[in-house]
């Protein structure tokens, strides 16, 4: 059945696979040091505009946010991020599980804002008895959001700002970021966000990759022994190759970009499906929308396409997540146009 479901349910673009097909009989080192690895952090340092930046390939996302945190806190310090932050909500606790708490703000449209930020650096710091308390050691955002929704440069920069007055180092989970980047309403490219902050990471796992992110710490400034972190934290791939050659591959000829510029097209042509069927939308300019569909509207929906269930609007009407891919196809979206049709 066609599936709108997430954007992890194909496996590879046809050249990540066939980079991995033309390179499976060539032998090389591993950990990292594969001749495919360093090609591919090359052309994302070159990508990036950051030829000093230390770049590390692990297996996925999760794993990817509690190494990073956890690398870079001490015992005592927490995570500052939005209620709905993935490492908040859907990540089954595995921040907290390494022994860190997540320190939750007020989320707007799923962002966070300098604003609440301030606030509550002030408010924590005015406290007599803060050395009792959890440290804020990070804050981590996501681009885009758990809701489909993008930062504005000037939104990061503000927060950004912040974060050097304070002396903590600002995370951006890049899981989508391509789809974020690509998304009309992006006001920033690749190059100013590594500018804009102290690590993030540039997700394949979700973006036309079997599996892998690369984490990016722009400056030369990755944590100590950052590599035994990685390894302690089960996120090491002894075949390093599997994520170098692809990411090797999408960082070749712009395929990275194109095939979360594809996506974004098609999120477009599937909002404007639901538009035309006279069915609520939310705001978003990416891969990821959310739709009002009655209870009745879902059921018979699910007969035709997959798609997730997010939350229950009332008693009559549930929030829907319908997502597009690198691989989404026109087929896919001829399968939810007759679907809708059906509706009426």
């Amino acid at each position: 059945m066609t599936s709108f479901e997430s954007d992890y349910n194909n496996g590879a673009h046809s050249l990540v696979l066939r980079s991995l097909i033309e390179t499976n009989n060539t032998k090389s080192s591993s950990y990292g040091s594969d001749v495919w690895s360093e090609q591919a952090r090359e052309k994302i340092r070159q990508a990036c505009q950051t030829p000093d930046a230390d770049i590390f390939f692990l297996v996925g996302g999760t794993q990817t946010n509690t190494t990073v945190i956890d690398g870079v806190l001490t015992g005592y310090e927490g995570v500052i991020a939005v209620e709905s932050g993935h490492i908040n909500v859907h990540e089954s606790g595995a921040v907290e599980a390494f022994g860190h708490k997540v320190i939750t703000l007020p989320a707007h449209d799923g962002k966070m804002t300098a604003e609440d930020l301030r606030a509550f650096h002030d408010r924590f710091y005015a406290d007599s008895s803060y050395e009792h308390m959890v440290i804020p050691g990070i804050v981590y955002i996501t681009m885009p959001t758990e809701l489909g929704t993008i930062y504005k440069a000037s939104e990061i920069e503000s927060i950004y700002n912040l974060c050097q007055e304070y002396e903590i180092p600002l995370f951006i989970d890049g899981a989508r970021l391509g789809y974020g980047l690509m998304a009309e309403g992006c006001d920033f490219d690749l190059p100013w966000l590594a500018h804009h902050c102290d690590v993030f990471y540039i997700g394949g796992t979700k973006q036309g990759a079997l599996c892998g992110e690369a984490v990016v710490f722009p400056r030369h400034n990755a944590p100590r022994h950052f590599f035994n972190i990685i390894k302690q934290h089960g996120a090491l791939l002894a075949k390093s190759r599997l994520a170098g050659v692809q990411f090797d591959a999408l960082f070749t000829n712009n395929l990275y970009f194109e095939l979360s510029k594809h996506a974004i097209q098609k999120a477009m042509q599937l909002r404007q499906l639901f538009i035309t069927a006279g069915i609520p939308i939310k705001e978003s300019p990416t891969n990821q929308q959310f739709v009002v569909l009655s209870n009745d509207q879902k059921q018979q929906l699910m007969s035709h396409v997959l798609f997730e269930t997010w939350e229950p609007v009332d008693a009559n009407h549930t929030l829907c997540r319908f997502v597009t891919s690198w691989a989404t196809t026109d087929e896919d979206m001829k399968t939810l146009e007759d679907a809708l049709h059906s509706l009426q």
